[in-house]
């Protein structure tokens, strides 16, 4: 082949080579500009809300998050924002759901999601409260925010749940610290034993460990000798508790505390004998 003809056939080449990477390349372009194409907040919104009824909440968590990272203004943003949070808690991520609950409590009041967000973080903490025998902390931050959601919200339907709640999480922390003085008892340090006891009287007196707890009290006195308290303690239970199924207990309780009252005074009202001086004396002189 001659040179001419060669640099023809090569020249037809680079034309045809450049025509074909010219036409990939324009749709590469308008591919990429389809991918990159920018949704507007409801169209995210709606991506999220799919995914979300189809429990893909992953999915969308990813598509709530970039409504209230980029479109906090719109009209969706609050929404998002509540079933990001919603997204969190049905995955079992109650500290993640809790934060999320929290920023649109926060940052957007006048959102209709604002009520139940304050349920629903509470009901968070609800969840991460363990046995009563590990510590309560999440308990007691889940009273918290029961009683806030309360005070905010008392008309609430969900108000009657909120109480219920309360209630069975101070059963929990009452049965914490009554356990406690319990095992304090098993261990004789009485001291210790009325310390919790009374942490149960005090704070939890509308739970059913009241009862047994002010019974323990007053065994834990006449323990450590306190007569005087320890019958003060158990006239009490008597007076409150008259149909308990504790009463013969009590009944045994208070008859030996007044034995116990009774020998102390007798002790302080013997009189000591005076002391016979039994030693050896010393001749006297001359004898």
């Amino acid at each position: 082949m001659s040179n001419r003809h060669l640099h023809q056939h090569l020249t037809s080449f680079n034309i045809f080579f450049l025509l074909f990477l010219f036409s990939v390349l324009s749709s590469g372009c308008g591919s990429s500009d389809d991918a990159t194409k920018q949704l507007s907040a409801e169209e995210r919104y709606e991506l999220g809300m799919k995914a979300f009824k189809d429990e893909d909440y992953l999915a969308a968590i990813e598509e709530f998050k970039v409504v209230s990272l980029q479109y906090l203004g719109s009209k969706v943003a609050d929404s998002a924002q509540f079933f990001m949070a919603e997204s969190r808690y049905l995955r079992g991520e109650y500290i993640l759901a809790a934060f999320e609950y929290d920023i649109l409590i926060r940052d957007m009041p006048s959102s209709i999601f604002v009520s139940r967000s304050r349920f629903r973080r509470a009901t968070c903490f609800f969840e991460l409260s363990p046995q009563s025998r590990l510590d309560q902390n999440y308990s007691r931050k889940a009273i918290d925010e029961y009683q806030a959601f309360l005070e905010y919200h008392p008309a609430d339907t969900l108000a009657p749940l909120a109480e219920k709640r309360i209630v069975e999480l101070n059963t929990k922390l009452a049965k914490k610290d009554y356990e406690s003085g319990m095992t304090y008892m098993h261990l004789e340090y009485y001291k210790a034993a009325t310390y919790y006891f009374d942490l149960v009287l005090e704070k939890y007196h509308d739970t059913q460990y009241a009862e047994p707890a002010l019974l323990k009290k007053a065994e834990a006195l006449t323990n450590r000798k306190k007569y005087a308290d320890a019958k003060e303690a158990v006239d009490k239970f008597r007076a409150k508790y008259p149909t308990s199924t504790m009463k013969s207990d009590a009944d045994r309780l208070c008859a030996d505390i007044e034995t116990k009252i009774i020998e102390e005074k007798a002790q302080k009202q013997k009189k000591p004998e005076p002391i016979k001086d039994t030693s050896k004396q010393l001749p006297q002189s001359g004898s």
